[in-house]
């Protein structure tokens, strides 16, 4: 089985911004990715740089995935998009759901991603390779292990080609993941995804939101680190390496690594895979 390998990265806002994320990704290009993902923004927040961005990849001759959530938005608000970005020739869609932008309240005809990759199909056929979204320690705003598992099956129901995974930092929780996803016929590829650690602060902000879990000991081993960020970064990038090589070696189609536009530490857990 080949293994794919693959990047997300958010829109930079700034001239100096991009000019970082072009060195990551030049850096990230020599990988042979599969594709580069590019978020977007809570309520469409970042939809113009998102498609410069995503342009610009492809311009350099790589597949890319615009991300598109559905939360607040209209379904003409989606066709349209959908529209243009098949008029640049994109054929590779990640389809969330999404957050609602904090304080705001807009007109949705949207409420879970499964009514999205639905809606994608209707409009667009078999256009577009469509990715969602998996969570091995479940969405956490499932009423259960169960509900978020049929939340998930009807996203693949509907259309889905492949799921990417929340980030996680115990492999046994996506091998229980996959082994539900075989008992309920799921057979799409499910593709963990992989956060590099770089310091704790910011690590625990992006848990508290997305409901990732950072085991205990792992929580108490960064922190002993305080302002030490060289051996905090080392010992995180020795954790996450190990996680990919235990992934790997029990199954995983391949990894999707959440860059946050830097390309060093998972240039060096790639290499240690024999990646590069």
């Amino acid at each position: 089985m080949k293994r794919t390998y693959s990047f997300e990265f958010f829109p930079p806002k700034t001239p100096e911004g991009m000019d970082k994320l072009r060195e990551a990704r030049r850096q990230l290009a020599q990988l042979d990715p599969k594709f580069f993902s590019v978020t977007f923004g809570a309520g469409g927040s970042t939809r113009d740089r998102t498609l410069d961005t995503v342009l610009e990849i492809q311009r350099e001759g790589f597949d890319a995935a615009p991300h598109l959530s559905c939360i607040s938005s209209t379904r003409d608000e989606i066709r349209a998009i959908l529209a243009q970005y098949r008029e640049h020739g994109i054929r590779h869609i990640v389809a969330l759901r999404g957050d609602l932008p904090s304080g705001e309240v807009t007109a949705s005809d949207f409420r879970y991603a499964n009514q999205l990759v639905e809606f994608i199909r209707q409009e667009s056929g078999d256009w577009f390779n469509i990715e969602v979204a998996a969570y091995p320690e479940f969405h956490p705003e499932s009423a259960s292990a169960g509900a978020d598992l049929a939340a998930f099956k009807r996203k693949v129901d509907a259309g889905a080609n492949a799921a990417i995974t929340q980030y996680f930092y115990n492999a046994d929780a996506y091998f229980r993941f996959m082994e539900s996803c075989d008992a309920m016929d799921i057979g799409i590829p499910v593709v963990p995804g992989i956060m590099p650690i770089y310091n704790i602060a910011q690590l625990s902000r992006f848990s508290a939101v997305c409901g990732a879990e950072i085991p205990r000991w792992l929580r108490l081993r960064l922190q002993d680190y305080g302002d030490d960020m060289a051996s905090l970064r080392a010992f995180g990038l020795d954790v996450v390496s190990e996680l990919c090589e235990r992934l790997l070696a029990g199954g995983a189609p391949g990894l999707h690594f959440y860059t946050l536009n830097q390309a060093g530490t998972i240039t060096a857990i790639c290499q240690r895979l024999g990646l590069k």
